[in-house]
C-alpha cells in the first residue's frame, strides 16, 4: 500500500493514528490505530482513507473506542479528487481481493478482516468488536459476522455487487450462517443509505430485509439531507447522494446525517461496552 504522505493541503496526514504493519494469514497490510477501549474496525469507502473517513474514525475514538482503519485501496489520507479516485476504483474492480461483480460470493479480503477482528479483540478486550463498512466495503461488516468476536455490524451504503442492484455480496451458505447467529445471539445489523442512491439501491435493502428479517435494522435518509458540496470524486464520479457518514454528512445539530452518525456511535458503544454515550 502507498504511504499516507500528503500531496494536497486538503489531505489528512493521519498523524494522530499509529501506523502499524499487521501480518495475518501471511498477508501484510497497513492499519491505522488510535484510541482506547473496545475495538471498531472502520473500512473505508472508495477511493480510500479520505479526510472524511478519518473524521468519522475520530468521532468513534472520541466515544471511548479504539479504531482500526485498514488500508485496503488508494493513497492513505488523500483528498478524493475525481481522476485519481477513478484509477483507484478501476484497480479495485479487477483485484482478486474483491468481488465487485456478481452476487452470491464474498470478497476474499473478508477473511483477512475477520482475522483482524480477532487480533483487535485480543488487544482491546471488551464485549467484542464493531465493524463498519462503507460503499465498496459496506457488506464486509456483514461477512465479518462469521467471526464470533464481531458483535456490532454496521453497513453504510453497501454497493457490491455493482452489476446487480438487488444482489448481495455474500454466499448463500455464509448468509444462512450469519442469520442463524443473529437469531441465536439476539444481534442486529444496522444499515444506512440515502433515498435515490443508485449504487446502494432500494432493491438491495429489500434483499437484506428478506434474508435477515427483523435482524436487519435499516434507515433510509432523504436525499435532500446530503451535503450538497462533497469532494470532486463524489460530485463528479459518484454523482448521487451516497456517503452517509463521510462525504455527504452535514455536521450540524438537527441534520439527519448527523443523527445517523450519533445513532451508529451509540449502537457501537452500547453493544461493545454496555455503556451509554451522550449525543453530540
Amino acid at each position: 500500500m502507498q504511504q499516507s504522505l500528503p500531496q494536497d493541503s486538503r489531505d489528512d496526514d493521519l498523524a494522530d493514528f499509529a501506523r502499524r504493519s499487521i501480518t495475518l494469514d501471511g498477508v501484510t497490510r497497513t492499519v491505522y490505530v488510535s484510541g482506547a477501549g473496545p475495538a471498531v474496525i472502520v473500512m473505508a469507502e472508495m477511493p480510500g482513507i479520505s479526510p472524511d473517513v478519518a473524521r468519522f474514525a475520530r468521532w468513534v475514538r472520541e466515544a471511548g473506542l479504539t479504531v482500526y482503519l485498514p488500508s485496503l485501496f488508494g493513497r492513505d489520507g488523500a483528498y478524493p479528487e475525481a481522476e485519481a479516485g477513478v484509477e483507484v476504483f478501476k484497480r479495485a474492480c479487477v483485484s482478486a481481493e474483491f468481488r465487485a461483480f456478481g452476487a452470491g460470493r464474498s470478497s476474499p479480503v473478508a477473511v483477512w478482516l475477520r482475522a483482524l477482528a480477532v487480533l483487535a479483540h485480543d488487544e482491546c478486550g471488551g464485549q467484542g468488536v464493531g465493524a463498519l463498512g462503507m460503499c465498496f466495503t459496506g457488506n464486509f461488516a456483514l461477512t465479518m459476522m462469521l467471526e464470533p468476536a464481531v458483535l456490532a455490524p454496521v453497513l453504510c451504503q453497501p454497493s457490491l455487487p455493482l452489476d446487480e442492484p438487488g444482489g448481495l455480496e455474500i454466499s448463500p451458505g455464509e448468509l444462512a450462517a450469519v442469520r442463524e447467529r443473529l437469531d441465536r445471539e439476539d444481534l442486529v445489523v444496522r444499515a444506512y443509505r440515502f433515498e435515490g442512491d443508485r449504487f446502494c439501491t432500494e432493491q438491495r435493502f429489500t434483499a437484506y430485509a428478506a434474508a435477515l428479517g427483523p435482524r436487519f435494522a435499516s434507515r433510509v435518509l432523504p436525499a435532500d439531507a446530503a451535503n450538497p458540496s462533497p469532494p470532486p470524486f463524489f460530485s463528479q464520479i459518484v454523482g448521487c447522494q451516497h456517503s452517509v457518514v463521510t462525504a455527504h454528512l452535514v455536521d450540524a445539530a438537527g441534520e439527519p446525517t448527523a443523527a445517523a452518525r450519533d445513532e451508529i456511535i451509540t449502537f457501537l458503544v452500547a453493544r461493545l461496552t454496555d455503556a451509554e454515550v451522550s449525543s453530540r
